[in-house]
């Protein structure tokens, strides 16, 4: 599915790998001020997770067992609003040629990491773990729908913007290595009548 914003360039397609920046004019209060990374977009639709809510919960009450693999801040990240009862995980690969079992490239060394494989199976191959309660979905069309209302940026992702430790500042700092004007909206307040 390839959706555009209205005469954007080929970087800005919806794909896995690509970046949702939330505009000033996202009306969600499920996704203001996020940066969502999109695992898969099909004909059905979207899903992704929000990479900058991290939660008070440390991973260690939840995923004992994962808890060595996970990066600071070592807690449960809040990855949108459908499955909060379930968790994915995203893994950053040592060696992209030597993906474990239970693993599935996002992004180059990225990729989503199934939390029932054993650790010790896929331990040796990682170089960094997170894990997210909850995603963030779309139906057909309605990813496209908000993209053209203005709701969201489109850009590439990187593997580091998944393990910021600093979250409150990660919309700003994907915004700002961005080309052209699309990096001055870093500098935009968060509320654009202080502008």
């Amino acid at each position: 599915m390839g959706i555009r914003t209205p005469g954007a360039r080929d970087v800005t397609a919806v794909a896995p790998g690509m970046l949702l920046v939330a505009q000033p004019a996202m009306g969600d209060p499920n996704f203001s001020e996020t940066v969502v990374l999109i695992l898969d977009v099909d004909e059905d639709g979207a899903l992704g997770v929000v990479l900058n809510r991290p939660s008070p919960l440390l991973v260690a009450a939840v995923f004992e067992e994962w808890r060595d693999l996970v990066g600071e801040p070592e807690v449960l990240f809040r990855g949108g609003p459908v499955g909060t009862d379930g968790a994915l995980a995203l893994a950053l690969l040592r060696d992209p040629a030597e993906a474990p079992e239970g693993f599935r490239t996002v992004l180059g060394r990225l990729g989503v990491l199934d939390l029932e494989t054993p650790v010790e199976v896929v331990e040796p191959a990682l170089a960094r773990v997170r894990i997210f309660a909850g995603y963030a979905g779309w139906g057909p069309g309605q990813l496209a729908d908000e993209v053209a209302e203005g709701a969201w940026y489109v850009v590439p992702a990187e593997p580091g913007d998944v393990f910021a430790e600093d979250c409150d500042d990660l919309v700003r700092e994907v915004l700002r290595r961005q080309p052209g004007e699309l990096a001055w909206h870093s500098t935009r307040p968060a509320d654009p009548d202080l502008n």
